[in-house]
């Protein structure tokens, strides 16, 4: 692919090409990192993660190089000293992903290297999107029968980081991949090790983030993957966000499943339910014991 001289991409693109000859798309580029597709040659496409991006947003280019850029001015790039610092939180993520790599349900890394100004490291592709790309091109009348298993898959994943030492702390709709079916975390971008804190005191509010981390982010416990999981399958099952006076049920949808999706939205972390407690109700749910029960989730509204 060719990007505009300009584009602020165009530099991290060229050194990626040195290992990966064919850049195939950029799929993203933040304040923080790059996302690429890229190749070698006889090897199937990979999304390459590099540790560089840049503040500087893009103004009067076409759309399509414009790729995830933020705003339409330009703005001063980051210091040394904040570019040091994202290099280290960058490495710090690389490291997470390599321990949880060989997890059921979580994406991998499959490779991973250095140059003089940045770091990076390969994922698999998944082409079928993510979470959100599911629930906005599925059918209403199947929407559900057809979530429910990834977000079910996405719940072993997250136990299986937690068994691990690993809190997720940013589990949303972009961040759960999807292939034929199923359902795979990635983005460690903002998670930490249990044993360390990690992050600013305080973060929020946003939909999917558990109160907790408007007091202490820093340290947010397994507990925080657990009621943002539950957000997500609040908003599949009753295509709404959780609300105090929400439905508490409603008719052909799996009481079981809502009770605990309740249950993990408590406001207080030591009052939930665990990953696994969620991790089963979704697969009861995906797999219904009975014809009537199949049928019954099949054609949930």
């Amino acid at each position: 692919m060719k990007l505009h001289p300009l584009h602020p991409a165009s530099w991290v693109l060229d050194q990626l090409r040195d290992h990966y000859r064919q850049i195939i798309d950029l799929l993203a580029f933040t304040r923080s990192s790059t996302l690429v597709l890229a190749a070698r040659p006889g090897s199937e496409p990979v999304v390459v993660k590099a540790g560089f991006g840049s503040n500087h947003v893009l103004e009067a280019l076409p759309v399509d190089e414009q790729k995830a850029a933020y705003g339409f001015y330009w703005y001063q790039q980051m210091t040394p000293a904040e570019r040091g610092l994202a290099r280290a939180d960058f490495r710090y993520e690389r490291d997470l992903t390599r321990a949880g790599s060989g997890a059921p349900h979580v994406v991998p890394l499959l490779d991973e290297g250095s140059y003089d100004q940045f770091d990076w490291y390969t994922m698999p592709h998944y082409p079928g999107g993510n979470l959100r790309t599911l629930i906005d091109t599925e059918p209403r009348t199947t929407r559900i029968a057809t979530c429910l298993p990834v977000l079910a898959d996405a719940a072993e994943g997250l136990n299986e980081l937690h068994q691990r030492g690993i809190v997720h702390r940013d589990v949303y709709q972009e961040n759960i991949l999807t292939s034929e079916g199923r359902g795979y975390i990635t983005d460690l971008g903002a998670a930490r090790h249990s044993q360390s804190p990690r992050g600013p005191a305080h973060r929020g509010p946003e939909v999917h983030w558990p109160p907790e981390y408007q007091r202490d982010y820093a340290n947010a416990t397994t507990a925080a993957d657990v009621f943002s999981l539950a957000v997500l399958t609040y908003r599949v099952l009753f295509a709404d966000l959780p609300r105090l006076d929400g439905p508490a049920h409603q008719d052909g949808l799996p009481r079981a499943l809502i009770d605990v999706v309740r249950a993990a939205l408590a406001y207080a972390p030591a009052s939930r339910l665990t990953m696994p407690d969620l991790r089963d109700a979704l697969r009861a749910a995906t797999h219904p014991r009975t014809k009537e029960d199949s049928d019954r989730i099949i054609h949930m509204t």
